[in-house]
Formats: C-alpha cells, structure tokens, sequence
C-alpha cells in the first residue's frame, strides 16, 4: 500500500530525544482530574506521579517541580484607580536605568487605537536582550505622565523575538506633550507594576530598574466609522468574514497593515481568526462555530470562549471540564429566545437566552473584524440559506439592533455562491447577451445539504449590466454535511483502535466491514438502499463499544469518573477524525495519515503525521475502566475513507438529482455549481457523474488564496463581497425574483376514526401549500404529524385550541387577510360546533401556518393563528447529544 496510506504510531528514538519539553502551569493544571494528571506523568515519565498513592494536590506538584512553565503578571483587565497608582510608583521608584548595548530593537512607528487590542497579528516586532522576558511595558511621555500599559507576548517561532500586545480594556491617555518614550521593566519589576496597578493597598518601597526607548512616531487614535459592509457567512461547522476594502473605506487606513500586508486595499479581505499549535500561533480564514464559557460568576457580563479557543479549552481538560459548549448554534434559527443554563469551568451555573449567545458570537466575529481592518463597521451582510431567509434575517435584526443588515438587498448562501459564477461571467464577457441561463446549486456544508436552482440573464446595458435573477429552493437534507463525514471515520477509527487494543491486534480490513466492491457500491445502494451498505459495518461499530465506549449520556447513571472517561473518549476520538478528514481533503498531496506524539523527521512525502499533545484513551477491560497511553501503529489510507464515504455521499446525491435525472431536466442546466467544503472531496465528484456529465460541474479544488480554507467554503462570502461591491459601484442593476420553495416533507393529521388525512403533499411548492382538518368545537389539542421522503414521523406538532378566546368574523374579512389560501366552499360547509384548522403556508417561511376557524349558532368564528416550523432546531441529528 505504498504511498496511499496514513499511520499512527509512536515516534522513533531520534524523535523523542529532539523533541523539546512541554511545560504547565498551576492554573491549567487544577482544572484536570486525577486521571488526566496520571496520564500527563506517563507522557512525561515523572516516575514520582506514578505513585498510586498521590492524590490530585501531590500529583499537581510533582508535574510542576519538573515541567514548570513560567507565569507572566501582565495587565490585561481594567481596574479602577489602577493607571493613577502606576502613575505614582513611577514618580516615585523609577530610579535606576538600564544601558541598553544596542540589542533592544523597536518598531518605528506605532498606532493604537481605543477600545482595539494589539497582538502578534499586528505585528509589532520588538527584540530584547535577555534581562528581559513576557512582562509589561509601559509607554509614558517626557514628563513621565503614563500614557498606556502593553506588554511583550513571546515569538514561539524565534527566540529573543517578541510581539507587542494591549488589552483593548485599557485605555491609552493622550498627553499635551507626545514625545512618547517605551519603559521595559525587568520581570521582577513588571510584577511589581502589576500588583500596583491591580490592589489599592500599598506595597513597599522598591527601586524599579527600567529601559527608555524613544518611540519615533506614536499615534492613538479613535476607530473610524465605515460605510463598507461586512459580510458573514455564518455557518453550522464554520464563520468566514470579509469586506471589499476599497482605498477610501477609511480616511487613514494603517501603514502598518498594509506593509505587513494584512490588509489590502482595492481587493477582498478576508478576516483571520487565531489558532494556537503546539510549534507557533496560526490564522485562519474561519472560525469554527463553537462557543464555550469561560466565566459566569458575573451573570450580567459572561465571558465566553470562541472557535479554536473554545476547542482549545475543552482539549486542555481532556474533555472532562464543568464548562458549558455549544456547537452548531446556526440551528437554533427557529427557536433563539429558548432559554440555556450555563455553566463555567469552576462551576458558577447563570441562564440565559440563545439569543445572548448567539449575539455574542457573532459580536466576536465583528470585533475581529474591526481589531484586522482598524475601523468601526455599522452595516452587515449575514447569508442564510434560500429557505429560511426570511427566519434568519428577522432573528438578525432582533440580535444585532445596532446594525444597519439591508435585508432588501441580501443574497441567500445559493446565490451568492452562484454569483460568484455570474461575476466571472461579467469580467471575462464570456456570456451571451440578453441569453436565459440556468444553473444548479448543490450545497454541502457542515450540517446540511441544499440543492437550489437558479435562471438568470445579463444584459449588457447603456450604464451597467442588467442582471435578472430568478432563484427556488429544491430540496435538501438538513441531516447530512461535513459533521457526517467526520463521524463515519470517527466510527472506523474506533472500530479500528478496538481491533488494536484487544487481545488480536489484527489489522481490520475496510473490506471486510463493507463487503460490496466498490464497482456495485452505487447499484447496491439504489436496489437496497444505503442502511444495507453499512450494516456490519454499523455492528463492528457496536461491538467496539464494548471495548471503547464513547456514548456518555448512557453513563449518566454510573460514578462520575467513569462518565468523564467516556465523555472524554468521545471528544478525544471526534477530534482526530475531524483533523484527519481536513488533512486528507485539503491536500490532495497527502494519501495517508498516522498519529504521533511530533510530528517531525520522516521523509515520505504522502505521509502526514498528527502531532498529539497526550494520547489517553479509557478501554473497559471486564467492567473496569483503564487507561491506554501508547500510540497505535495503525495507518489509515485515503483509499480506504473513500470507500467508508461513498456510499453516504453517493445516497445524498442521488436523492437529489434522480428525479432531474429521469425526467430529463438535468441537461436543461447550463451550470452546476458545487460549493461547501464537503464538496472538495473526489468521492462527491464521482457521484455526481453517474447523473451529470463531468465538464457540466464546475468544481474548483484548489485554493485561490494562501490561507488554509478550501476555496469552496468562501465561495458563498466571496459572492456575497462582490455582489455588494458591484452594487455599491455601480457595475449591475438587478433584479430578483424568489420562487416558493419545495417541500420535502408531508403534514399529517388524523380523524377520530384514525383515517390519515393529508394536509400537506410532499414535493408541493411552499406557495401552493393548502389543507384542513376538523374537530369538535369542544377539542382543546390538535396533533398534526411531519413525514420525511420515508413515510416515518420526524415530529409532532401540538395545536392547542382554546374556543373561548376565538372571535367573530365574516368571510369577506378571512378572504381579505388570506385570499384563496382559504377558500369560501370551505367555510360555508363548516357546521355549528365544528372547528375546522386550515393549514397554508406563505413562501417565505419555512413552515407553515394554522388558523382555526369555526362556526357557533351560525356565526363564524376564528382563533390565534400559529406558526410551525418544518425543522424546530433546523437538523434533527445533534452529534454531540452523547448516543454517538
């Protein structure tokens, strides 16, 4: 298998000898458990700590008698009363310089701004010698007035290096005189300043020692407001956000940025999000669409943590901490006032509404925005998909008032990725003029799948092009995406480690856990359904629980620590399943994969190897939990996860596409547009073939940037970008049009004899979609049943009728409010006592509506009309629910 493989082992001699010490501190050590503790001794083989008899304290030391990571006081909170106590000590106890020998190297110019932090990003490189380390620095002027508090954050990548960084709580002080000066502080005297600036109570006297450094050129400035729109791409698995930054989007943009190239003018910019690795700190163009919290003991200001933070977070305490985690928050669009309780990592419980956590995500990736591009934005763009726009927009507008979001002129995730087409088509003129085109849609993002259609024609006009749009939503799946992908491999690294682990230690065989050649794979699927595919491969999975169990909500009746090995197996097993899944379809390079303690000093080019910082999983061995340390010498291939997919992959396919197929529909599309990152898998491009000639899909899977996101995945915020800018310039007119959506669902009720009555037929455009039930005036609930494509019920919904609350009403007042959507035969045919529930739907909302209307003594009467959407929290499979 050489060369088409991926393995996990653990590293050679060499390797362990060159590879540098970790290091802890107190602080991420008192949130691990007992069993992480023990686990990080193995790693590091502090034969003190193998003891059984260290309890938790005792084992938290001997791991920092050895490995101790320094702790730096820096000032990175506000306190009151704190600048004017710095500002005494310096009048007071600055005292004796240092000679600088010409080591100490600044940047030559500087520009902060209030309420913005400074970090690595911004870099403002400055090299020290070696009296000093990570400490605060202190900028003050000629009459050593303090005019702001920063500090040195360490360059992981060269030693000696450091980049400024500043809180954006603390305020920078403009002075009269600005002659600006930097004052770096030895780490004892830094620690000083820190416990001035943070207790009001007085410290002893001290000679400060300090080094004066000339600023040539500091300026502290306000955030400009902009006109430019930020446009997001809020996504289940991940956040991408960007702007068309043209050369006056700001009076002054910043030198800085533009040299270091951050920012570019008269182009798109994409906003960078920061990931900490073990070897430096990375930014990437997304954001993973995770938020944790990080401190309630203050429920009126919660702290959170975002993205890589948040995974960050759980990793560090082995998956096992108190701390509250969402995932997947874009599925809460339906239901965002329902309430949460939370909980932090030292067990402060606050509640509060989804909305509150959604605003502050989404504040986050604004802020991140502002801190990259150095300017205050007042108007968003936030895609949603094609169904529910009109659900998203108004959840927007309720959790962001501030912002100016111009839903007249949004795009849906479907067209903007499909403008980006449009665009292309525009600047290469390669289109004909005034000609009807027609495209498909095919979304595969984390969480869902969508499949929207498209007619649009350009036309070349005296002032700009005319371009009219016309756009519908197909169908979908709001149960398969990325996160699908991730648990499949999840499932057959589980499967294989069990193998690995137990007594045999016999290599498994993909093969053998999915027996069809790869030849009828697709016929297999189509005759027997795609289940049948993965049943022994779903045994295999089941009897791997035995030895490896990861379903933590089924422990929820056992001792505490033998759910947290659990829950700790899940998380640990999810996490490198989705790291193996990016590497293998970001690189096409890359044919196998191993997991190793580094990640250094092998030669083959196709191999990559997933550095992980602690290997610890928990096997039951005869009802008793224990610990495995040693890495698995197992190799995964890229064959062999093609094979795991392409059945799941080839089934969201074809249920899409076979119906085009068959009627003939599919050749009336002139392109086929694939977008998500889960569409820059070959695997998703081989299926399509079987419906779709290959030259008809356009299917980009190289990278048009440098950064480290799939071009894919910002194609629908790059669409988004250039459809406002060329509004904004004035490039196109256009003019849209929405066509109700498909319903893939069916609504049910039933009559008091148990005969089914069909309210709403499946495959039915949203704008058609009209039926009643009836009941006794009397009735007081009404359950109406949602079916999916397999005829099972996925939901019931609970009418609840309270008649006396219903009011008079003539029909010329119903035809009035809702036209034909209820018609008059109907109503005249209701009889005293009856209460008839209409359902319709408006094609807008993705779902539908009841109003009972009934008639008493000849009078008609109606009731509260009611909303039900088709999906409550938008994806019915929740992966991290603990049944995985």
């Amino acid at each position: 298998m050489k060369g088409y493989t991926y393995k996990l082992n653990s590293s050679r001699p060499m390797e362990r000898e060159e590879r540098s010490q970790t290091t802890y501190k107190r602080e991420e050590l008192s949130e691990m458990t007992t069993l992480q503790l023990r686990s990080i001794c193995h790693k590091e083989k502090l034969v003190e700590g193998l003891s059984g008899s260290l309890d938790r304290e005792a084992l938290i030391r001997t791991v920092l008698k050895y490995r101790n990571a320094e702790q730096s006081l820096l000032i990175q909170s506000f306190k009151s009363g704190g600048h004017e106590r710095v500002e005494a000590v310096l009048k007071r106890y600055l005292n004796t310089p240092l000679r600088d020998d010409g080591s100490l190297k600044v940047p030559a110019k500087l520009a902060l701004y209030a309420g913005l932090q400074v970090d690595s990003r911004d870099r403002y490189r400055i090299e020290v010698p070696s009296t000093f380390t990570e400490s605060n620095v202190l900028i003050v002027n000629d009459h050593q007035e303090l005019c702001g508090i920063v500090y040195l954050i360490k360059d992981g990548a060269e030693p000696g290096v450091y980049f400024l960084g500043a809180s954006k709580e603390i305020p920078f002080r403009k002075t009269a005189n600005q002659n600006y000066s930097f004052l770096f502080l030895r780490k004892q005297d830094s620690e000083y300043i820190y416990k001035s600036y943070q207790q009001d109570k007085p410290l002893p006297p001290v000679n400060l020692h300090y080094c004066r450094m000339p600023i040539a050129d500091l300026e502290i400035r306000d955030l400009e407001e902009t006109e430019v729109v930020l446009a997001i791409d809020f996504g289940t698995s991940n956040t991408t956000a960007g702007a068309f930054l043209d050369r006056s989007y700001i009076s002054a943009p910043s030198a800085q940025d533009q040299l270091n190239g951050i920012t570019q003018l008269g182009r798109i910019n994409y906003v960078s999000f920061p990931r900490a690795t073990r070897q430096a700190e990375e930014w990437i163009e997304a954001l993973p669409t995770v938020i944790s919290v990080a401190d309630c003991s203050n429920a009126s200001r919660i702290r959170y943590h975002y993205g890589y933070e948040a995974l960050n977070a759980m990793k560090k305490n082995g998956y096992t901490g108190h701390a509250t985690v969402f995932h997947s928050i874009k599925r809460w669009v339906n239901n965002y006032k329902q309430t949460e309780e939370l909980m932090d990592p030292q067990g402060n419980v606050a509640t509060v509404q989804r909305s509150d956590i959604l605003r502050a995500y989404l504040t986050h990736v604004v802020e991140m925005a502002e801190h990259q591009f150095k300017c205050r934005f007042k108007n968003l763009h936030i895609s949603s998909p094609v169904k529910l726009k009109m659900q998203f927009s108004d959840m927007f507008a309720d959790i962001l008032p501030e912002y100016g979001l111009g839903t007249e002129h949004g795009l849906d995730e479907g067209m903007a990725v499909l403008y980006n087409t449009i665009a292309d088509q525009i600047e290469k003129r390669s289109f004909m003029d005034g000609e009807l085109y027609q495209a498909l849609v095919i979304d595969c993002g984390g969480g869902t799948t969508d499949l929207s259609s498209c007619r649009f024609r350009i036309e070349d006009g005296h002032l700009s092009y005319k371009l009219t749009i016309h756009t519908a939503y197909e169908n979908g799946d709001t149960n398969y995406g990325g996160n699908n992908i991730t648990y499949r491999i999840m499932q057959f690294m589980k499967i294989v480690f069990a193998d690995y682990y137990s007594t045999r230690r016999r290599m498994t065989d993909i093969d053998q856990l999915i027996d069809i050649p790869g030849t009828d794979l697709y016929r297999h699927v189509d005759e027997y359904g795609v289940s049948s595919v993965y049943e022994g491969f779903e045994a295999a999975y089941r009897e791997a629980e035995k030895l490896i169990p990861t379903r933590f909500k089924a422990y929820e009746n056992r001792t505490r620590e033998e759910y947290l090995r659990v829950r700790s197996n899940f998380y640990f097993l999810w996490e490198i399943a989705d790291n193996m899944k990016k590497e293998f379809f970001r690189k096409t390079g890359i044919v196998r994969n191993r997991f190793d303690s580094a990640s250094g000093g092998l030669q083959e080019n196709d191999l990559k190897i997933t550095a992980v910082d602690r290997w610890c999983l928990s096997l039951t061995d005869h009802d008793v939990m224990k610990d495995v340390y040693d890495f698995p010498n197992v190799v995964f291939n890229i064959k062999e996860i093609n094979q795991l997919i392409k059945a799941d992959i080839y089934d969201i396919v074809r249920k899409f596409l076979e119906d085009y197929y068959q009627e003939g529909k599919l050749q009336d599309y002139d392109i086929i547009k694939l977008t998500g990152q889960s569409c820059t898998i070959d695997v998703f491009r081989e299926a399509l073939k079987e419906f779709v000639a290959g030259r008809s899909i356009e299917f980009r899977q190289k990278t048009e940037h440098a950064g480290q996101v799939p071009d894919l995945k910002l194609a629908c915020l790059r669409g988004a970008i250039r459809y406002l800018h060329d509004r904004k310039a004035g490039v196109i007119e256009t003019s849209m049009t929405n066509e109700a959506p498909m319903v893939p669902y069916s609504v049910v009720a039933f009559t008091h004899s148990r005969q089914e009555k069909l309210l709403i037929r499946m495959q039915e455009r949203l704008s058609h979609v009209q039926g009643s039930v009836s009941r006794p005036l009397s009735a007081v609930e009404v359950e109406l049943y949602l079916k999916g494509s397999d005829g099972e019920i996925k939901h019931t919904y609970v009418y609840t009728s309270d008649a006396s609350s219903y009011e008079p009403i003539r029909y010329e007042e119903i035809k009035k409010a809702y036209g034909e959507k209820i018609p008059q035969d109907d109503t005249d045919a209701i009889i005293n006592g009856e209460v008839k529930l209409f359902v319709f739907a408006e094609s807008n909302a993705w779902g539908f509506h009841v109003l009972p209307i009934a008639r008493r003594e000849e009078q008609l009467y109606w009731g509260a009309k009611q909303f039900f959407a088709f999906e409550g929290d938008l994806s019915e499979l929740d992966f991290f629910d603990g049944w995985k």
